[in-house]
């Protein structure tokens, strides 16, 4: 299918041919009729990203600092290729759409296939032919209204949710500064509430317009626009005043200030510069709204993908209901669209419809219209494709699936660069992110069906880098093919899961390897190696410096990532193991508890393990620290030796008063090392290079990690008793 992108590296828009993407729970796959292209937000966008890397940097001063941090925690290196890999991600275009639905997810209940809908949401409702739209995000087609004017339910939820948060009465007197695609709205939905309005644009054409869709008087800005609004409340100031415009000047807040009265709100959902004139905010005592999107739901990962709903008795408004309240105005004639979608175009035509946006040329309203079918292709081929299976796995081929931003930044880099694989396929939900990896990186062809990528009859072994959750059946359904797997941490999530992937590695002839990559970088080896000689047990600390993450990420949701004990802590269990040359035997776990902390119980802990050759190991975990702090050290305790790693950038070893150090430029976490060990099993077919037992040892641990947590007090580690078989 056909998709809409913008080139964030260079601000080039493309049309491009991409996997439609897979159907989703708590979601509908929609094929788009229209959509339409939001002329500010999207021009604004391709701005930013024709700027220089400089010009960058001066526009997000807070994403520099984010890199800086990194550098001076990771290395150059390694931040150089985090902030790379965000510039060259692809970003899919477009905001809002209306379509039919071709699919229905599971959990969904409200739609139905072939039920024409009207879709919201950046990075959902895209140009594209096929969209995966989250269900609180939809709403229903009134009868009878046409795809166009469907296509801007999104903006028009917008102008409607500013309108609201202004609270005009009947009689009140609005001004409207900036009278675009979402002004032209807001003039109207006034009107229609029974308020007064003065618009104000820099554009003739507009101005006009805003006065035949019901604005009592509409003018250029300038030195007498104040002194007209005077002359227009009868001397008392605006009521309320809406700021959509679209620019880096601070004009049009400086404008609102002084057109309104005492007292009065001031709306700003446009993308302004918002040096506010205090003085006079201070005088006249005015209020400043800044109006977010549609309405409450956006940004809150509950609502868009979870399909939480808010309670009308509490929220009245969201973003759905705004979506359908817009629409209901203009299938009933209150709001007109007809004269503000001034350009159509095919998705076929949508470079030209971009040229007419950065150019100018009288356009308000764009909208971009599909066929009325589309191919349901899920595969779409990259390079060429070559059978490679046959040829003494001389040259595995592999298959990714998933392609994050750890995938791009660190697993992806690693394989293009090894001579002695074959690139054949990458598999992720989007589509999108999937062709650009595999054109990136080499591979043969890209997909949004990641069981095709398993029954793959020229594929040798996968890859899996997806949301925690999916480890578990997808490793069962590429063991169940007799793929060798490579699985990112962690094993599984719960332990059901666990035992299904132990039943499944037990019964097939694929082999498994899990990413805990720390025990093959060159320090751990160093460490193990100092470790060989001694004759008792030892004592082994490991301090995480993690840092925190946002409440709505998907590492600490419960299902998708399992938390950070489950998520990340497993990395240090498996060291433990591996350094220890043991295995865990009993955890005693400890979080802090505070108010004044919105981290969970997982992020802030101090855990304890006895091994079973009696040696002990505590792991401190912390979200609360500096990133600027190094993020790990590990140090081992035995028979008057010491060893410490350094955020895997150093060791010292001091042993009988001697010491001896190692040092690295850039931190190396052991991730190429396991890769290379990984496809020499493939290669050789010998045996895995990890005991699969460990691995099931380090994922009961994290369970029983938590466990602790729970109960306040010691749990035994014990796979016989639990049901897993090893």
């Amino acid at each position: 299918m056909k998709q809409v992108i913008l080139d964030y590296r260079n601000g080039d828009i493309e049309l491009v041919e991409v996997p439609a993407p897979a159907l989703r729970p708590g979601g509908v796959l929609v094929r788009n009729v229209c959509s339409a292209v939001s002329v500010g937000t999207e021009k604004l966008m391709a701005d930013l990203a024709r700027k220089s890397l400089l010009g960058k940097a001066r526009a997000r001063p807070d994403l520099v600092r984010q890199v800086i941090a990194k550098a001076r925690n990771e290395g150059i290196l390694e931040a150089y290729r985090a902030a790379m890999a965000r510039l060259d991600t692809p970003v899919p275009l477009g905001y809002s759409c209306a379509g039919h639905v071709l699919a229905v997810g599971q959990g969904v209940t409200a739609i139905r296939e072939g039920d024409p809908v009207a879709c919201f949401g950046s990075g959902y409702a895209a140009h594209a032919e096929v969209v995966w739209m989250p269900m609180n995000l939809c709403v229903a087609v009134p009868k009878g209204l046409d795809m166009a004017s469907a296509s801007l339910a999104g903006p028009g939820a917008i102008a409607l949710h500013a309108v609201r948060l202004a609270e005009p009465t009947v009689g009140e007197r609005v001004v409207v500064i900036g009278l675009g695609l979402l002004g032209l709205m807001a003039v109207q939905v006034l009107t229609a509430a029974g308020a007064r309005v003065f618009g104000v644009d820099l554009s003739e054409q507009r101005l006009a317009l805003a006065r035949q869709l019901g604005a009592d008087a509409a003018v250029l800005p300038g030195q007498g626009t104040a002194e007209q609004v005077q002359a227009w409340t009868r001397g008392r100031g605006a009521d309320s005043v809406l700021v959509l415009a679209s620019t880096d000047s601070a004009q049009p807040v400086e404008l609102a200030a002084e057109v309104a009265r005492d007292r009065a709100v001031v709306v700003v959902p446009g993308m302004v510069n918002l040096k506010l004139p205090r003085r006079t905010f201070y005088e006249k005592e005015l209020r400043l709204v800044v109006s977010r999107s549609a309405g409450p739901g956006i940004y809150d990962t509950q609502y868009q993908e979870k399909g939480v709903d808010y309670p009308l008795s509490h929220v009245r408004w969201t973003a759905q209901r705004n979506m359908e309240e817009f629409l209901e105005l203009v299938a009933n004639g209150k709001v007109r669209l007809e004269p503000i979608i001034t350009h159509r175009y095919s998705i076929d035509e949508a470079l030209t419809a971009y040229d007419l946006v950065y150019k100018g040329g009288g356009h308000i309203g764009v909208v971009l219209s599909y066929p009325t079918s589309v191919e349901m292709t899920t595969r779409v081929r990259v390079g060429e494709e070559k059978r490679v299976v046959g040829e003494g796995k001389e040259k595995p081929s592999v298959g990714l699936v998933g392609a994050g931003l750890f995938a791009k930044t660190t697993l992806l880099p690693i394989l293009k660069g090894m001579k002695d694989i074959t690139r054949r396929s990458v598999a992720t939900a989007s589509g999108l992110s999937a062709r650009h990896a595999a054109k990136k990186f080499g591979f043969q062809y890209c997909s949004s069906n990641y069981p095709e990528l398993i029954e793959d009859a020229d594929l040798d072994c996968v890859l899996i880098a997806t949301r925690h959750h999916l480890h578990a059946s997808m490793t069962v359904a590429a063991l169940a093919k007799g793929k060798d797997v490579f699985l990112e941490k962690p094993l599984a999530t719960t332990l059901e899961d666990l035992r299904q992937v132990a039943e499944a590695h037990r019964e097939s002839k694929g082999r498994l390897m899990v990413g805990f990559n720390r025990r093959f970088s060159p320090f751990s080896v160093r460490a193990r190696q100092a470790l060989e000689r001694r004759s008792g047990p030892l004592v082994l600390h490991c301090r995480v410096n993690a840092g925190s993450v946002p409440r709505e990420s998907w590492v600490v949701d419960p299902v998708e990532g399992a938390g950070r004990v489950i998520g990340e802590v497993c990395h240090f269990v498996d060291l433990v193991q591996y350094l220890a040359g043991a295995s865990p035997t009993q955890v005693y776990a400890r979080t802090i508890q505070s108010k004044e902390s919105a981290s969970s119980e997982e992020e802030n802990l101090a855990i304890t393990l006895a091994l079973e050759d009696g040696s002990v190991a505590s792991i401190t975990y912390v979200a609360m620290g500096d990133r600027a702090f190094p993020r790990e050290r590990v140090e081992v305790f035995w028979e008057s030796a010491v060893c410490a790693i350094d955020n895997f950038k150093s060791l010292t070893l001091v042993r009988s008063g001697k010491r001896s150090q190692m040092r690295r430029w850039n931190v190396d976490r052991g991730h190429r090392a396991e890769l290379e060990a990984f496809f020499q099993m493939v290669r050789s077919g010998g045996p895995e290079p990890v005991p699969f037992e460990q691995y099931v040892k380090t994922t009961l641990t994290t369970f029983a990690i938590v466990e602790s947590l729970k109960r306040g007090g010691p749990v035994e580690v014990d796979a016989a008793a639990l049901g897993v078989p090893l």
